[in-house]
């Protein structure tokens, strides 16, 4: 969240998709900031309790569950698509076409070093980046701004916003 709320005046205004929101607080701030928001997540109970914060925030937000594992992601759609603490390779190029031209990518998730540090988080391989692996899977996008760092002493993250 803090990733987001520092950047967004960087993300264009439209369409925004979140992916794997969990229980909606970044697709409630992006609605908040003037976006038109669809949020995705496979669980159906945080489904709702997004749709429950967007209410309580006077936010709307188009909150639907998803298996990203089988879900298409629609082409040249979003302005935005913003992934927070999901990672699946796979879906990378699906998430490349389903950006407008000029449209931005914001995503921050977990290395590698989260689990050498012994910070709470994922330990299975898949689900941690390498070093500069985000950087990579982006490489054919202009990137705005990357960074891979210990965060306050609790986890390890990389983050990245690419532009299409």
């Amino acid at each position: 969240m803090e990733f987001l709320k520092e950047h967004i005046g960087l993300l264009p205004r439209g369409k925004a998709l979140d992916l794997a929101m969990g229980e909606g607080r970044n697709a409630v701030f992006l609605a908040k900031h003037g976006f038109e928001v669809d949020g995705c997540d496979i669980s159906e109970h945080a489904v709702k309790k997004a749709r429950k914060l967007a209410a309580e925030n006077h936010a709307t937000i188009h909150a639907f569950i998803a298996d990203l594992e089988t879900y298409q992601l629609p082409k040249d759609t979003y302005d935005v698509i913003a992934c927070f603490y999901y990672l699946q390779r796979d879906l990378v190029p699906q998430m490349k076409a389903a950006l407008k031209p000029g449209g931005m990518i914001i995503y921050e998730t977990y290395t590698t070093e989260n689990r050498e540090r012994g910070f709470k988080g994922p330990k299975e391989e898949e689900y941690l980046l390498q070093p500069n692996e985000l950087l990579r899977l982006f490489e054919d996008l202009k990137i705005v701004y990357y960074r891979e760092l210990v965060l306050d002493n609790k986890k390890a993250i990389a983050s990245l916003i690419a532009k299409k």
